[in-house]
C-alpha cells in the first residue's frame, strides 16, 4: 500500500468519495478517474464517522417497530453512544484483536456495538438471531471468539455452546422486568442476577469520549463473515479496516446514495448485505439509515411506513421483490428515486412490473460475502434487461473460460489481480485459517468467484449462474437462472428453482421446482398450463421437461440451496409432473 500520512486519511477518502458524487450519472468518467484511498492507518469509526457526526444533528438512525413504535438518534448521539460502549467493553476485557460475537437484531445496540469494535480494534464476528446451537458452537469454536453479544432472549442457546467467552446480554431476559440489575460487589462485574450474563445496559455509565490505544494498521482484521453455505460448509471470509469501509464506496456508488437521503435497505443483520447497506454505504454518503421491524412482511404496511417516512432510496433481496409485485404497488403515493436489487440476480418481468408502476428502473448488481458491488447498473445509465451491468469504478473485471482460463466473453467471473498496483481495496484477505481455499480462489493472479457471466460488445455482463448450477442437457449448457426467470412470467408462480434431473436419452433435463401464486391450486392442470407456458417461451433444448409443487429450501439468509433440491431430484423426488404427459 502507498504510505499516507494517519491525519491524510479522512482527507484521501473524502475526495475518492467526493469524485463518486460528482460523476453518480456519468459511468465511463467515474470508472476511468475513481482510484481508491489506499492509506497506511484508517480507522473508519474516528477517522469518517466521528468527523461527520460530531455536532451533527441529522438524523442517522431512523428504526420503525411493526407496533407503530420508532426511534431516531442523531449522528452526534450515535457518536457519543459508541464512545461510551467501547469503553464499557474496554473495562469488560476487549482488546485489538479479540474477536467478538455479534447476534442482534435490528436494534440501535447493533450500529453503537459495530462503531465501539472499530474503536478498539476488535473483530466483529456478525451472527443472526436464527441461528443455533450448532451453528454458533462452530462460530465460537473456527472463529476462535472470546466474547459474545446477544440478545436477552437468545442468551439460552448458549447454554450448550462450551467456551471460555464473556456473555454480554441486551435487554431484560424474558419474563422479567426491563430494570437495571442490582449494583455488584466490588470485586465482580454487574451481571444479570443468577445469569452470569453482564448487562449491556451498563454501558450508559461510561465516559462518551474513548480514546484509541493505537493507530489502526489498514491491514488489520475488522470483520470475519460465515458465508450461508448453500454448497458446502460455510466459509469464513475476512475483511479489513478499509476492504469494507473504503471499499463500500462503490456500493455508495451504485445505489446512487447523496448526502441527507433516507436509505432503506431490507436484509437481516449478521450477513454481508447489511454491512453493506444499513451501514457503510449509506454512512459513507452521509444518508439515514431507515429500517422497518416487521415479524411478517406486508407489503402495504411496508410502502405506507416508506411513504410517511420519506424514502429515497430502497434496496432489497429478490425474493422482497417478488412479494411486491404481488401487491399494488400504485399504494405506494412518492416512490423512492433510487431502487435496486442484490442477493440473487432478479427476474426481468419483476423489473417491469416496477417500471410500470412506479416509473424507475431496479438496478440490478453483483457482489459477494468477498467484496463489495464488483458489477452494478448505477443511476443514469442504459440498463438492458437481464443485464447486471457493467464493472464497478475500481475493479477490473474478467471472465474466464472454464477449460482453458482466459479472458473470454463468457465464463467465470473473476477480477484481475495481476496489475498489484489496482489491487481492489473492497475484496477480502482471504479465509480466515483456510489457506488452500485462499489459494484456490486467488490462482494465477486472478479472484474467483464462482458464477459464470457472459458479456456483451458494450461490455454489459449478464448472470448465467453459479458454476456449480449451470448443467448439460443434450449437450446443450442450461442455465437455470434463464428458465426460472421464464417461468416467473406465468402469473401462477411465485419462486422457482431449477435443477438437473436423471434422463436416459439426454443424461439430464430440466426440473423445476414451483412455489405457486396465491389462488392457484398445485395439481395437473396447473402443470398442464407451466409446460404450455415453458413450450411456449423457451428454446426446445431448455424447455422443463419435470416439475413438482415445493417449498424452496433456503439458506437463513435467503438463497436457494439448490443443492439440497438436486439431492431431492436425484432420490426420486416427490409429486412430480412430466411434459410428456401434460400436453
Amino acid at each position: 500500500m502507498t504510505a499516507t500520512r494517519p491525519t491524510d486519511a479522512t482527507a484521501e477518502f473524502r475526495a475518492a468519495r467526493d469524485f463518486l458524487l460528482a460523476h453518480r450519472e456519468d459511468y465511463r468518467a467515474a470508472y476511468d478517474g475513481f482510484r481508491w484511498p489506499r492509506p497506511a492507518e484508517f480507522n473508519w469509526a474516528y477517522d469518517w464517522f466521528d468527523r461527520i457526526a460530531e455536532g451533527n444533528d441529522r438524523t442517522a438512525l431512523w428504526i420503525v417497530e411493526e407496533d407503530g413504535g420508532e426511534t431516531r438518534l442523531t449522528f452526534d448521539a450515535l457518536r457519543r453512544r459508541s464512545h461510551q460502549v467501547a469503553n464499557w467493553l474496554r473495562e469488560q476485557g476487549v482488546r485489538a484483536g479479540d474477536r467478538i460475537v455479534v447476534m442482534l437484531g435490528n436494534q440501535t445496540e447493533l450500529w453503537e456495538t459495530a462503531l465501539a469494535a472499530m474503536r478498539l480494534r476488535a473483530v466483529v464476528i456478525p451472527a443472526t438471531p436464527l441461528l443455533g446451537p450448532a451453528d454458533l458452537a462452530d462460530r465460537i469454536e473456527r472463529g476462535r471468539a472470546r466474547h459474545v453479544i446477544v440478545r436477552a432472549e437468545d442468551t439460552g442457546k448458549f447454554d450448550a455452546v462450551p467456551g471460555d467467552y464473556t456473555r454480554i446480554a441486551v435487554g431484560a431476559p424474558p419474563g422479567t422486568a426491563d430494570a437495571p440489575p442490582s449494583p455488584p460487589s466490588p470485586a465482580a462485574p454487574r451481571t444479570r442476577e443468577g445469569t452470569g450474563w453482564l448487562a449491556y445496559e451498563d454501558a450508559t455509565r461510561a465516559a462518551d469520549s474513548c480514546a484509541p490505544d493505537g493507530p489502526t494498521r489498514a491491514d488489520e482484521p475488522l470483520l470475519l463473515y460465515f458465508t450461508s453455505g448453500t454448497t458446502a460448509r460455510p466459509k469464513l471470509v475476512e475483511h479489513t479496516h478499509v476492504s469494507y469501509p473504503i471499499g463500500h464506496l462503490t456500493t455508495m456508488y451504485w445505489i446512487g446514495l447523496r448526502p441527507g437521503d433516507v436509505h432503506l435497505n431490507i436484509s437481516s443483520p449478521g450477513w454481508a448485505k447489511h454491512a453493506w447497506s444499513n451501514l457503510f454505504a449509506p454512512w459513507n454518503a452521509e444518508a439515514t439509515v431507515f429500517v422497518f421491524n416487521y415479524t411478517r412482511f406486508d407489503a402495504a404496511r411496508l410502502m405506507a411506513e416508506m411513504d410517511r417516512c420519506g424514502v429515497t432510496s430502497f434496496c432489497a433481496p429478490p425474493t422482497v421483490w417478488r412479494m411486491l409485485i404481488q401487491a399494488d404497488l400504485g399504494a405506494l403515493r412518492t416512490p423512492p428515486r433510487e431502487v435496486v436489487a442484490a442477493g440473487e440476480p432478479l427476474n426481468p418481468e419483476v423489473i417491469e412490473t416496477v417500471r410500470r408502476a412506479w416509473g424507475v428502473d431496479i438496478r440490478d448488481g453483483f457482489g459477494q460475502t468477498e467484496t463489495s458491488v464488483q458489477i452494478a447498473n448505477p443511476p443514469g445509465q442504459t440498463l438492458k434487461t437481464g443485464s447486471m451491468g457493467r464493472p464497478s469504478p475500481g475493479f477490473t473485471v474478467l471472465l474466464l473460460d472454464p477449460v482453458t482460463g482466459e479472458p473470454a466473453d463468457e465464463g467465470e467471473i473473476a477480477l484481475d489481480l495481476r496489475d498489484t498496483g489496482r489491487l481492489p481495496v473492497g475484496l477480502m484477505t482471504g479465509y480466515a485459517g483456510d489457506p488452500e481455499r485462499t489459494a484456490e480462489a486467488m490462482a494465477g493472479g486472478y479472484y474467483r468467484t464462482g458464477d459464470i457471466g457472459a458479456r456483451d460488445a458494450d461490455g454489459y455482463v449478464t448472470y448465467v449462474g453459479r458454476q456449480d448450477d449451470v448443467f448439460k442437457s443434450s449437450d446443450y449448457k442450461v442455465s437455470p437462472f434463464e428458465l426460472e426467470s421464464a417461468l416467473l412470467e406465468h402469473e401462477a408462480v411465485a419462486e422457482a428453482a431449477v435443477v438437473p434431473a436423471p434422463d436416459p436419452l439426454r443424461l439430464a433435463v430440466p426440473k423445476a421446482y414451483v412455489v405457486l401464486a396465491e389462488g392457484w391450486e398445485p395439481g395437473p392442470e396447473t402443470a398442464k398450463a407451466l409446460f404450455a407456458h415453458s413450450r411456449a417461451t423457451l428454446a426446445p433444448y431448455k424447455r422443463v421437461r419435470r416439475l413438482e409443487f415445493a417449498a424452496l429450501p433456503k439458506t437463513v439468509s435467503g438463497k436457494i440451496r439448490r443443492i439440497v433440491l438436486r439431492e431431492h431430484t436425484a432420490q426420486g423426488g416427490g409429486t412430480e409432473y412430466r411434459e410428456e404427459d401434460h400436453r
